[in-house]
């Protein structure tokens, strides 16, 4: 089990969670595009990371989180089988904490999820500088509450909160459910 305590992971983790689907998009299509709501960043809040095996490579400035990974914040969970977090090439030790992150790839059943908010696929990648997200396998599904969307790769703009679903040669499904709509 390791701790890490950075602004940056922080940022990583709660913008990896910006699941809440904004405007409705049409039911059946090829591809969705949408704007994310996000969450508030929590860079106050400690994150805790578990596994049953960490490897740190200072040389390669690479962490490897493998077997029943977890990492949590607040209420946000983020699991998978294997998470490789690769470090900017600072002078900073890895192990120390106080590494800037550049990118994080996570593999082998990917969960993130946040109050009604849960995503699933095969595979993420985080990349820091881009400032992207990216989740995809044979089905990624995100849920809100009741609200299901169905597609094959998730890419969403961390900074502005815009995001697109791709069906990669099929289509994409989206349910909706008009109870989870806002009362005005």
């Amino acid at each position: 089990m390791g701790f890490i305590h950075t602004s940056r992971s922080a940022l990583l983790l709660a913008a990896a969670l910006a699941l809440g689907i904004g405007a409705a998009q049409p039911a059946w299509a090829q591809e969705s595009g949408s704007r994310m709501t996000g969450l508030a960043l929590k860079s106050d809040q400690p994150i805790q990371i578990e596994s049953d095996k960490l490897e740190i490579n200072e040389k390669d400035k690479r962490a490897v989180f493998t077997g029943n990974v977890k990492v949590t914040q607040d209420d946000m969970l983020l699991q998978a089988g294997l998470m490789t977090v690769y470090y900017k090439t600072s002078g900073d030790s890895v192990a120390s904490g106080a590494s800037d992150i550049d990118r994080i790839n996570v593999s082998n059943k990917v969960l993130l999820r946040s109050g009604t908010q849960t995503a699933t696929a095969d595979t993420g990648a985080f990349d820091m500088g881009a400032q992207t997200m990216v989740l995809s396998g044979d089905k990624v599904v995100l849920t809100d509450g009741d609200n299901i969307f169905i597609g094959c790769k998730l890419t969403v703009q961390m900074q502005s909160g815009e995001a697109q679903l791709d069906a990669c040669g099929g289509r994409v499904m989206i349910q909706l459910d008009p109870k989870s709509r806002p009362k005005k």
